[in-house]
C-alpha cells in the first residue's frame, strides 16, 4: 500500500495519458477475440479478475488479470507500457489504463508495493516484426478484446493478426498463439527481463532442438530479490510443433542456428512453418529455484502430456473447488462480483516455493527437502497477519499449518522468523515482528502439528533483545529502548509510536501463547510489555504520541499531519504510513483497555465516529489523515465500536466501507491489496465475522448476506440473515445453534464444530443495547 516517492509524477503522466488512450484505436486484422473452448466454473464466472489493476497510480491495488491457480509460484500475465513508453505502474506489471502490450512474463507478486519478477518475457510475432520486438511487442490492445477468469486470460493483439491465450498449473505456464492465415509464427523471449526497474544478470539460456525445448536460467533482481543477493530462476520450455528456425541473442546481435549463449541481456527467437490448417503453437514453460532439472521435472509431473484446454480444465476445477469453500447468496450481481473477487485474490499468495520432489531453496542458500508439508514463501505478514492468515485459519487450515512451518524453517536456516519473506530471502520490509501474531493465532485456534517449542523459543529471541549487527533480519529495531524506557523514545529512534504499538501487539499474542503453553510467568511478562503503549498516551491530546528518553512529548505534533505530506518528517517521524489519527486505533487486541484510555466511553465514541466521517466516501479516492480503508491501522477501526457497547455503530461502519470502499472495476480497491489483505477484509467483513488477529476472538457485525455457507475442514458454519435487506444493516437479535446471543464477540471454538449463526437485521439500531 506504500504510495512511491515519485507518484505526483507518476499521476501527472497518468492524467496525460488518458486523453491519449481513449483516442486509441487498435489496428484491425485477423485476430479473433480470445473465445476458449473452455468456460469458467459456476463460481469462477462471478470473478472479475480485474479488479484493482488500475485507477490512481498510487491507489491501485497492484493485482494482476493473469492465470494462475491458488497459492501458484507462475502467475503468467500480461505486462503493459504507457503510451509514452514507461513500464506498467502498477508493480504486478499490468496497469488497466496501459494502452499497449509488452508480453507475458511468469513471476510476480500480487496486490503489493514491491516490483519482483517479470521472468522470461513470451514475445508472440511474425518474422515481419520480429527483430523490432526483440525485448517486448509495444503493440496497442483493446479491452474489448480480452477476457480473464480464474485459470485463464486471453487478448487479441489485431495489428499482429494474433491471439494470445494463457493458463497455469503451480508450477507451469502455458501458452496458446492463434495466428493468422498465412503467417510464420515466431515465438521470441527475452530471457532477461524483469519487471519495473528490476534487472537479471548472469543468464544463459540453450535451444534443444530435437526435443523442441528451451531451458535456461537468470538471477533476478527486484526491489526485494535485490535485498539478499538476486535470486537465481530456471525455466525449461516444451513447444508442441518442431522449430522451423532458431537463433539466440546477445544483446544486439542475433545469431541463426546458434544453440546457447550466455550474459546479461539475452533472447531467443524461434520460427515454425506456416500451416493453414493449424494455425496454432502452444507450448509449456516450467519453472524451479532449484535447478533446470527440476523445472523440467515440474513440467512432466504437472503438465506432460496434457494439451492447453486440459490444463485449463484443471486451473478452473482448482479454483471451484477453493472458491467453494464459502458460498453466498441473497444480495446483487455487483456485490456477489466483488465478493467471489476478493475470495480469489485472497488465494494467490502466499507462493508454493518447493518443486514437485519436495525440494526448495532455504533462507540459508542451500537446497532443502520439504517433507510432509509444502513450503511456501512471499508472505507479507505486517499487512497479512490482520485479515488474511484469519481467513486461511477457517477455510484453508492444511495451507496455513504448511505456512506455519515455513516460518518456523525459515527461522532455522535463517536465525530469526522473518517479517516479510520473498523468494529464497527475509526482505526486511515494513517493521515490527507480525510472524508472532500469524503463529499464535494458529495455534490458539486449534493448529497444532507444527513445533510450536521451537517457534515460541524464536519469537522470545526476537522480543527480549536485538539481532546481531549485520544480520539479515532486522528483528524489532531499538528493542532495547522499548525494553529499557517501556516504550520506544522519539529520540533515540524513528518509527517510535508506531513500533511502541506494533511491538505491544506482537507482545500480547506471545502472552497469549505463552498460556496457552502453561508458560504462566513468560505470560505475565509478555502481558505487561503488551501495554507499554499506554506509555505513548498523552491524556492532554487523547492520542498516542512521541516521547523522548526523559519521559517528555515532544510539542511538534500535528495529528491531521500525514507521513506521505510530511517532507522533511517534523510532525510524523513517530509514525508508519499514516497520522496520528489513523494511529489512535491501533490496538484491536486490547480494545477494552485502549476505550478506557479516553477521558470517557462517550468520547471515544464520538471521536471514533469523528475518524469515519472524515474520510471521503468513494473508492480510490485520495485519502486524507482520517479513515483510510487501505492503511492496515486502520482495519480494525470500525470494530472497536463494539467495545465502547456502541454494537449499532460497528454495524453502520463496517457497511458503510463494504458499499463506499470496494468496487467491481479496475479501480475497485482504495490501495494496494497487499497479498489479498483488503480483499481478504471484504470477505470477513461481509460473513459478519470478523477476527481479532493474534487472538482467538471474532468480532460480530451484521452479514451483507442473507445466506452464507463457510467450510471449516470438516464442518460448516451457516450463516442466515432473516429480514435481510440493503436498508437493513442493524443486527436486532442473533443466535448460535438456537442459543440466543447477547455478546458481539465469539471464541473460535464456539464455530469451530460448525453450526448455524442467525440474525434477525433491521433497518434501525436494536434497542435495550
Amino acid at each position: 500500500m506504500t504510495p512511491r516517492d515519485d507518484s505526483l509524477r507518476r499521476l501527472v503522466i497518468c492524467l496525460l495519458t488518458i486523453p491519449l488512450l481513449l483516442a486509441t484505436v487498435a489496428v484491425a486484422g485477423d485476430a479473433p477475440g480470445p473465445s476458449p473452448a473452455v468456460q469458467p466454473g459456476t463460481l469462477g464466472r462471478d470473478v472479475n479478475p480485474f479488479i484493482g489493476t488500475g485507477g490512481v497510480t498510487y491507489l491501485c491495488g497492484n493485482n494482476f488479470p493473469g492465470a494462475t491457480v491458488p497459492f501458484g509460484m507462475v502467475r503468467l500475465s500480461p505486462d503493459t507500457v504507457s503510451l509514452l513508453g514507461n513500464r506498467a505502474s502498477n508493480s504486478s506489471g499490468y496497469y488497466y489504463p496501459d494502452p499497449r502490450i509488452l508480453g507475458f512474463s511468469h513471476t510476480r507478486l500480487a496486490g503489493t508495493g514491491a516490483t519482483d519478477g517479470g521472468n522470461f518475457l513470451v514475445i508472440p510475432c511474425t518474422a515481419e516484426t520480429a527483430k523490432s520486438h526483440r525485448r517486448g511487442l509495444n503493440v496497442a490492445y483493446s479491452h474489448e478484446q480480452e477476457r480473464a477468469f480464474p485459470g485463464y486470460y486471453g487478448v487479441a493483439l489485431p495489428s499482429l493478426g494474433i491471439t494470445a491465450e494463457l493458463t497455469a498449473t503451480r508450477r507451469v505456464g502455458v501458452h496458446r498463439y492463434t495466428f493468422s492465415k498465412g503467417q510464420a509464427p515466431h515465438i521470441l523471449m527475452h530471457v532477461t527481463s524483469a519487471l519495473g526497474k528490476g534487472n537479471t544478470k548472469s543468464g544463459a539460456v540453450r535451444i534443444l532442438p530435437e526435443a523442441r525445448e528451451i531451458e535456461g536460467a537468470v538471477r533476478t533482481f527486484g526491489t526485494f530479490s535485490k535485498r539478499y543477493g538476486g535470486l537465481k530462476v530456471h525455466f525449461v520450455a516444451r513447444f508442441n510443433r518442431p522449430f522451423h528456425d532458431f537463433a539466440t541473442r546477445t544483446g544486439e546481435t542475433e545469431t541463426p542456428g546458434q544453440t546457447s549463449a550466455a550474459g546479461d541481456d539475452l533472447g531467443v527467437n524461434v520460427s515454425f512453418q506456416p500451416d493453414n490448417t493449424s494455425r496454432v503453437v502452444e507450448f509449456k514453460l516450467a519453472i524451479s529455484y532449484v535447478s533446470i532439472e527440476n523445472a523440467r521435472r515440474n513440467l512432466e509431473h504437472e503438465a506432460g502430456n496434457t494439451n492447453f484446454d486440459q490444463v485449463l480444465t484443471e486451473a478452473v476445477a482448482h479454483w471451484e473447488e477453493k472458491l467453494a469453500r464459502i458460498q453466498v447468496s441473497g444480495r446483487s450481481d455487483q456485490q456477489r462480483m466483488i465478493f467471489r473477487t476478493a475470495l480469489y485474490h485472497a488465494l494467490q499468495m502466499p507462493t508454493v516455493f518447493q518443486d514437485v520432489n519436495g525440494q526448495y531453496l532455504g533462507f540459508d542458500r542451500q537446497i532443502h527437502q520439504a517433507d510432509g508439508f509444502d513450503y511456501y514463501t512471499d508472505m507479507s505478514l505486517w499487512d497479512t497477519f490482520r485479515t488474511v492468515h484469519p481467513l486461511f485459519n477457517l477455510i484453508a487450515r492444511r495451507e496455513q499449518r504448511d505456512m506455519v512451518v515455513s516460518l518456523v524453517k525459515m527461522a532455522e536456516q535463517g536465525g530469526y522468523l522473518p517479517r516479510w519473506p520473498s523468494g529464497a530471502g527475509e526482505t526486511g520490509s515494513m517493521f515490527g515482528s507480525p510472524a508472532d501474531i500469524v503463529i499464535a493465532e494458529s495455534y490458539l485456534k486449534g493448529i497444532h502439528d507444527f513445533d510450536v517449542e521451537a517457534a515460541y523459543g524464536f519469537m522470545r529471541k526476537t522480543a527480549l533483545g536485538p539481532v546481531p549487527v549485520g544480520s539479515a533480519f532486522s528483528g524489532r529495531v531499538g528493542v532495547e529502548h522499548y525494553l529499557k524506557y517501556e516504550y520506544c523514545p522519539a529520540d533515540l529512534m524513528k518509527k517510535s509510536v508506531a513500533s511502541t504499538i506494533e511491538y505491544g501487539y506482537a507482545d500480547q499474542a506471545i502472552a497469549r501463547l505463552a498460556a496457552a503453553l502453561g508458560r504462566r510467568d513468560d505470560a505475565l511478562s509478555f502481558q505487561r510489555h503488551g501495554r507499554f503503549y499506554r506509555n505513548l498516551w498523552n491524556p492532554e491530546t487523547q492520542f498516542f504520541q512521541p516521547r523522548d528518553s526523559q519521559g517528555k512529548f515532544l510539542a511538534d505534533f500535528k495529528p491531521e499531519m500525514l507521513t506521505y505530506v510530511d517532507v522533511t518528517g517534523k510532525f510524523t517521524h513517530a509514525y508508519v504510513e499514516g497520522s496520528a489519527w489513523q494511529w489512535r486505533w491501533g490496538v484491536p487486541a486490547d480494545a477494552a483497555e485502549l476505550v478506557s484510555l479516553f477521558k470517557s466511553r462517550e468520547f471515544f465514541v464520538q471521536e471514533l465516529e469523528r475518524f469515519f466521517a472524515r474520510s471521503p466516501a468513494g473508492v480510490g479516492l485520495n485519502p486524507n489523515a482520517y479513515y483510510w480503508q487501505g492503511n492496515q491501522p486502520d482495519l480494525y477501526a470500525a470494530y472497536l465500536f463494539n467495545d465502547a457497547n456502541r454494537p449499532d455503530l460497528t454495524q453502520k461502519w463496517v457497511r458503510w466501507i463494504l458499499e463506499t470502499k470496494y468496487g467491481d472495476r479496475e479501480n475497485g480497491l482504495d490501495g494496494n491489496d497487499d497479498g489479498g489483505t483488503l480483499s481478504a477484509w471484504y470477505v470477513l467483513s461481509s460473513l459478519g465475522l470478523f477476527p481479532t488477529a493474534g487472538t482467538d476472538r471474532y468480532e460480530i457485525t451484521g452479514p451483507l448476506w442473507k445466506h452464507a455457507e463457510i467450510q471449516l475442514q470438516d464442518h460448516r458454519l451457516t450463516i442466515i440473515a432473516d429480514n435481510a435487506a440493503p436498508n437493513h444493516p442493524y443486527i436486532q437479535k442473533m443466535w448460535l445453534n438456537d442459543k440466543r446471543l447477547d455478546r458481539y464477540s465469539i471464541p473460535h471454538a464456539a464455530i469451530a464444530g460448525g453450526g448455524t449463526l442467525r440474525f434477525e437485521m433491521g433497518p434501525e439500531p436494536a434497542t435495550g443495547r
